[in-house]
C-alpha cells in the first residue's frame, strides 16, 4: 500500500514534467553549493493525449518522451515526475514524535481507512516527517501523500516506454515549491523573509502555492490556463486549434489582437489570480501577499507581468529557475532564457536528485 514511488532517492534523476501540450525535461549536476544545468529540452504532444492531467494513450506520451530521451546521456537512466490536481490528496496528521519512521508507516496503514476516502487497493500512499508540532511537542507534524494508482502507473509506464527508470512520482505543488529555491535571487533580499505566491500557468491548470519563510504553506489548483487564449483566437480569427497555436508562438496574428484577443485574455488572468490571492488571505488571516512569481508558458505573455503587477498592485518577476546556475554549453542560452518559466516544475522535479524531502 505505501508506494515506493513517492521514495526518497539521492541519485541523479532527470525530471519530467508532463503538461497538457508539452513533455518537459530538465537534468541538473550538483557540486557542493554549484548546481549545474546539463540539458533542458521539450516535446511537443497531441491534443487529447492528457485529458484533465489523465493520461489517455501511454503509448503516444511514450514516444514523445523518448525524443526527449535522445537529449540526455545514455548513463543516466532514473527519472521524477508528479500527479497533481484532483488525483492527488495531501494532509498533515499528528503523530507521537518517538515513533521511529517503521512504526508511522505501521499506524498509518492501520488508520489509512478514515484518512482517505478512496479504497485503499486504489491508491498509493506515502508519508514524510515534517517539524515537531508548535502547540503540542509531543506531537510531529507528518505529511501524508496519496494518489490513484492508475494516475501513479500511467507515468510509470509512459516513462519506462521511453527508456527511463522511474524512480519518483511526486506531486506537482511539492516540485514548485522545491524550485522556489531557484528563484529567490529574482526576489528582493528580503522575500526569504516574506509571504511569496508562485502561480504556475499551464494550458489547463494553474497552480498557485505560497511560502512563508520559505516553507510552502498553502497550496491551490484553478482549472483555467492558456488553452483559453489560443480558444479565443481560433473564435475570433476562424483559424484551426493547429493553426491558433502556431501563430501564438510566431507572433503571426493581426496588430489589433492585443486589443481583440490579448488584453481580454489578460483580465481573465488577473481576475483568477485575485481570486486565488483571495481565497488564500481569507484562509490564512493574512493581509496581503508580498511578492509574486510567474511561471508556465503563459506567464511568458507578451505584458503579462507588467498588468498583473498594475492591477494587484504587488511585485512581480517571471521565473527563471536557472539564472544562478552555470550552464552546459550544449544549450543555447538565448532560447533557454526565453522559455525558462515554463521549467519550473521539471526543475523542481530534478532537484529531487539531491533533495531527499518532498518539499
Amino acid at each position: 500500500m505505501l508506494s515506493s514511488f513517492f521514495s526518497q532517492s539521492n541519485t541523479t534523476m532527470v525530471g519530467i514534467d508532463i503538461g497538457s501540450y508539452a513533455v518537459k525535461a530538465v537534468l541538473l549536476e550538483q557540486d557542493g553549493e554549484t548546481v549545474r544545468l546539463i540539458q533542458a529540452v521539450q516535446e511537443p504532444i497531441p491534443k487529447g493525449i492528457i485529458n484533465e492531467r489523465e493520461i489517455q494513450d501511454i503509448e503516444a506520451l511514450g514516444k514523445a518522451i523518448g525524443k526527449l530521451r535522445k537529449h540526455f546521456p545514455k548513463n543516466i537512466k532514473l527519472a521524477a515526475a508528479a500527479v497533481s490536481g484532483s488525483t492527488v490528496i495531501t494532509k498533515t496528521i499528528y503523530m507521537d514524535v518517538n515513533l521511529t519512521e517503521d512504526e508511522m508507516e505501521s499506524q498509518i496503514e492501520v488508520e489509512a481507512d478514515s484518512l482517505i476516502p478512496y479504497p485503499l487497493e486504489e491508491v498509493s500512499l506515502d508519508f514524510e516527517r515534517l517539524e515537531v508540532n508548535e502547540a503540542d511537542p509531543s506531537k510531529v507534524n507528518v505529511l501524508l501523500s496519496a494518489a490513484r494508482n492508475d494516475s501513479v502507473q500511467a507515468r510509470v509506464a509512459a516513462i519506462e516506454a521511453a527508456g527511463f527508470t522511474a524512480k519518483v512520482i511526486d506531486v506537482e505543488s511539492y516540485a514548485l515549491s522545491r524550485s522556489a529555491d531557484l528563484i529567490y535571487a529574482q526576489l528582493p533580499d528580503d522575500a526569504a523573509n516574506k509571504l511569496v505566491g508562485i502561480v504556475d500557468m499551464g494550458a489547463n491548470m494553474t497552480l498557485m502555492t505560497v511560502l512563508e519563510d520559505g516553507e510552502a504553506i498553502y497550496t491551490r489548483d484553478q482549472n483555467f490556463g492558456g488553452e483559453q487564449y489560443t480558444k479565443n483566437i481560433v473564435n475570433y480569427y476562424n483559424k484551426s486549434f493547429d493553426e491558433a497555436e502556431l501563430a501564438k508562438k510566431n507572433g503571426d496574428l493581426p496588430p489589433n489582437y492585443t486589443f481583440e484577443v490579448l488584453a481580454p485574455f489578460q483580465t481573465s488572468v488577473i481576475q483568477q489570480i485575485r481570486r486565488a490571492i483571495q481565497m488564500f488571505l481569507t484562509s490564512s488571516g493574512n493581509n496581503k501577499l508580498d511578492y509574486l512569481v510567474l511561471s508556465g508558458g503563459t506567464a511568458m505573455l507578451e505584458g503579462m507581468k507588467q498588468v498583473i503587477e498594475d492591477e494587484l498592485g504587488v511585485h512581480v518577476v517571471v521565473a527563471n529557475p536557472f539564472a544562478g546556475m552555470d550552464i552546459s554549453g550544449k544549450i543555447d542560452s538565448t532560447t533557454l532564457e526565453q522559455g525558462a518559466s515554463a521549467y519550473m516544475i521539471a526543475a523542481g522535479l530534478a532537484l529531487r536528485s539531491f533533495n531527499p524531502c518532498h518539499i
